[in-house]
């Protein structure tokens, strides 16, 4: 399960590269970047099909309240700045299997409230993952990527992954997202439709990957992964690393968290499992699709949108033939 001790993510990360049936990767590097790897062309860019893109997404009132009783004749679907032009499936998907990933920034800037932040996620991977249903895994960063615990629906474990991780050492982040889309959310072949979910945890200051943020971003977007950033910013104002939490979870069809309390902590992981259970899941055929790796734009509007706000992931690349 690559367990590692208690020993720091970039030297756990170190000792364990290029064994086999370990888990940890090797740090990612300028050449594993999107677009010049060789193994690029084998990331799969659309579950469902060259023809059928399928979307997970989130209605609220003007409250913000979640709202779940929508149907497909309230919302139009657009793709790539044209109508859909079919919708092959609509439904509200509470209880489709989810597939999560627990990014926890262990470098040590986050070092203030690194217990409790700990027991929060913990207690966010009880209340969710359901024995035989669902899976999560939890990776922790530094200087490089360290998967503490890999894929299970055992909550034991997973607790005891996240209890493991010890903070010290840079920032890496955007290469821990990278690597967590890429090597695992995308390598995670599901039997059926599921939901792919990351929760960030970090206060989104990068100082050492070697990928961007847009490029972090891109894989993201690839792997069909809605990212739920909470930060670890205890300043009481928003900083640069906030704003870039802001911008991974927005493009994602995500929502940035911003406890400055500790105890929030806690209600920002009750809110994101509520979400996660408050979802519609719609699958379309779009119109005019080439298959030529191109980014496609994705807009779900509510045609009552002075009272409905949909959030989606912004678009999908599509496949290359």
């Amino acid at each position: 399960m690559g367990q590692t001790g208690t020993a720091p993510a970039s030297q756990s990360a170190a000792q364990t590269a290029g064994q086999p049936g370990q888990q940890s990767p090797a740090p990612v590097s300028p050449a594993a970047k999107p677009g010049e790897q060789d193994s690029d062309t084998d990331i799969p860019r659309i579950r469902v099909g060259t023809n059928e893109v399928s979307v997970v997404f989130t209605v609220t009132d003007k409250h913000g309240n979640r709202v779940t009783d929508l149907k497909q004749a309230d919302f139009h679907f657009v793709d790539d700045n044209k109508p859909a032009v079919e919708v092959r499936s609509f439904h509200a998907e509470a209880n489709l299997p989810l597939t999560v990933g627990l990014l926890i920034d262990a470098s040590n800037s986050v070092r203030d409230r690194f217990k409790f932040e700990q027991e929060s996620a913990i207690e966010f991977l009880n209340q969710t993952v359901r024995r035989g249903y669902d899976q999560a895994m939890v990776i922790g960063f530094d200087a490089t990527p360290e998967v503490s615990q890999d894929f299970t629906d055992d909550t034991e474990k997973l607790g005891h992954g996240v209890r493991e991780l010890r903070p010290g050492g840079g920032t890496a982040l955007y290469d821990a997202l990278y690597y967590a889309c890429r090597d695992k959310l995308l390598k995670n072949a599901q039997g059926g439709p599921s939901r792919r979910a990351i929760i960030l945890l970090s206060d989104g200051d990068d100082n050492l990957s070697h990928v961007t943020r847009e490029e972090a971003i891109e894989m993201a977007q690839r792997a069909e992964a809605i990212v739920y950033t909470i930060s670890t910013n205890v300043s009481g104002t928003k900083g640069p690393g906030d704003k870039v939490l802001e911008r991974i979870a927005d493009a994602t069809g995500g929502r940035a968290f911003f406890p400055f309390q500790i105890r929030d902590v806690a209600n920002a992981f009750a809110e994101i499992q509520d979400e996660l259970r408050s979802q519609y899941a719609v699958s379309y055929k779009p119109a005019d699709f080439k298959a030529d790796g191109h980014f496609r734009t994705i807009e779900i509007v509510a045609n009552d949108r002075k009272n409905f706000k949909v959030r989606a992931r912004r678009g999908y690349y599509a496949p290359v033939q």
